[in-house]
């Protein structure tokens, strides 16, 4: 049996990967803002150290992966907030849980999305990755929803393949699934905002597969990343998105 944390696995995406993962005979400490073995706040620091506290006072005995899960959508306001939680949540926690994963040479599964090649790298992905949590903030409010959320998983994807290199030496694996639509409470909201919800079921009615995704087809990739058959990769950004960024990006990979 394997012990695994996780945040955001509460509902979507998260619930679908603790079942699966709980449903294998593993051990999954969740963290989120309700109905979770640590509830916390992601979206300031002291939520943030909460759950990283709580996470080790369950597994001092170190942990064979991390899945930093928890994120809002483009229909949340203040795009600030898409910021903070979507990246620096993710990123943070990574970082303070690196000695427990170190312990079991653990494996760390990111949540990208297809939307992260949709945007161009700028400057807002730039503060994102220096660490500059309170400007990138500012600048994000400054712009639109999608260009926070884009811009926030382009940032994760840019951020894990830095970090694989050094984190390989260490003996660690850091990879992402980037999912496509995929039908949860977070889409949900998407698709009832009155600015996003028509694009995004435009896009849904595009998927060269002909339907959108479910949770647990994004479960699945992600516990393959975390078994023993995903042992030769790292820094891999898996697409799960229905044939999505395939046509929309056809000559670059």
């Amino acid at each position: 049996m394997a012990t695994y944390a996780m945040s955001g696995g509460a509902t979507g995406i998260g619930a679908a990967i603790r079942k699966t993962l709980q449903t294998a005979g593993h051990k999954v400490v969740v963290v989120d803002l309700k109905d979770a073995d640590i509830c916390a706040d992601l979206s300031d620091y002291a939520g943030r150290q909460r759950a990283v506290d709580g996470i080790r006072q369950r597994c001092p005995e170190g942990l064979d992966g991390f899945i930093p899960c928890a994120g809002v959508g483009p229909s949340v306001r203040p795009p600030s907030l898409i910021t903070r939680i979507n990246y620096f949540a993710a990123t943070t926690m990574t970082e303070g849980l690196l000695d427990l994963l170190e312990k079991r040479s653990g494996r760390i599964v990111m949540i990208a999305s297809n939307s992260a090649p949709m945007i161009e790298h700028n400057d807002y992905i730039d503060l994102l990755l220096a660490n500059d949590e309170e400007a990138a903030c500012e600048l994000a409010d400054s712009r639109d929803t999608h260009s926070a959320y884009a811009g926030s998983k382009h940032g994760i994807c840019c951020w894990l393949r830095r970090q694989s290199g050094d984190l390989a030496r260490r003996g660690l694996r850091i990879n992402a699934v980037a999912p496509g639509i995929v039908q949860t409470p977070l889409s949900d909201k998407v698709l009832a905002d009155p600015e996003l919800g028509q694009v995004m079921k435009d896009f849904g009615d595009s998927v060269p597969l002909g339907k959108v995704g479910q949770p647990e087809q994004i479960a699945s990739v992600v516990e393959f990343l975390l078994g023993p058959g995903a042992d030769y990769m790292t820094g891999s950004i898996v697409f799960v998105d229905g044939g999505h960024d395939a046509m929309l990006r056809p000559d670059t990979f």
